[in-house]
């Protein structure tokens, strides 16, 4: 249930373009050909599988205060935490060099198409915030981990591939002259980030709401039958006199 959970989370909910707006530059850039965004998305997905395992390990092994206790009792003072963003960095950076390689041998025609944008997936937000959420959320296990950064990855890959889809119908729309181009992307992406708000109660199912508002009509249901028991008293004890 938990992975489940953390599943759908991580894909609608905490979405890393429309929840923390990370990955925006080549959210943008490439989001012109559905072609092109699905190619950048699958990579996403790929590294993002990849790298937020590999950090998690090396967060639970190397860096966290203590992580060092499995080499020996005087390791166990050591925190190394401060070394977190250039470990995690040096390996999204080996993780992008290894794509990179690998699309360009067996697909040349995506290669050509992403261009400079797949090197610079090194420094998308988008994958570092992943492995820094991971960390700070304090993900318990590895396959948890594994989990969040596949389900992130799927949900970056599609919002760039919904934005895409649309920026391609705009293209033959009447759109106003000073909204063409980035300014109507904008406008769609703030609303598209406004649909998957309500995304918010799928998992809880507004359970909370609804327990404020049960609690709420429990508390007005106590207080009519105070007051009835009390207005009652007052009435019995004028008869009585």
């Amino acid at each position: 249930m938990e992975h489940i959970e953390l599943f759908f989370k991580s894909i609608f909910i905490d979405n890393m373009v429309f929840a923390t707006f990370l990955g925006m530059c080549s959210y943008l850039a490439v989001s012109k050909k559905v072609s092109t965004a699905v190619g950048l998305g699958a990579a996403v997905i790929f590294v993002m599988a990849i790298t937020v395992p590999l950090n998690w390990l090396l967060d639970q092994y190397i860096l966290k205060d203590g992580a060092l206790a499995w080499l020996g009792p005087e390791y166990a003072s050591y925190d190394l935490s401060f070394l977190s963003f250039i470990m995690f960095i040096a390996t999204i950076a080996t993780m992008v060099q290894l794509v990179e390689i690998v699309v360009e041998k067996f697909s040349p025609a995506l290669y050509n198409s992403l261009g400079i944008f797949l090197p610079l997936i090194a420094v998308n937000c988008a994958i570092l915030g992943g492995s820094l959420f991971m960390q700070s959320r304090e993900i318990p296990t590895l396959g948890q981990a594994l989990n969040y950064g596949v389900s992130s990855g799927i949900g970056w890959f599609l919002a760039i591939l919904a934005i895409a889809a649309i920026r391609e119908k705009i293209r033959y729309s009447n759109v106003p002259a000073p909204l063409r181009g980035l300014g109507i992307t904008f406008i769609v992406t703030g609303l598209m980030a406004i649909g998957f708000m309500s995304f918010g109660g799928m998992l809880t199912g507004g359970d909370g709401e609804g327990k404020k508002q049960q609690e709420t009509v429990k508390v007005e249901d106590k207080k009519e039958q105070a007051e009835k028991l009390v207005s009652q008293n007052n009435i019995k004890e004028e008869i009585s006199e």
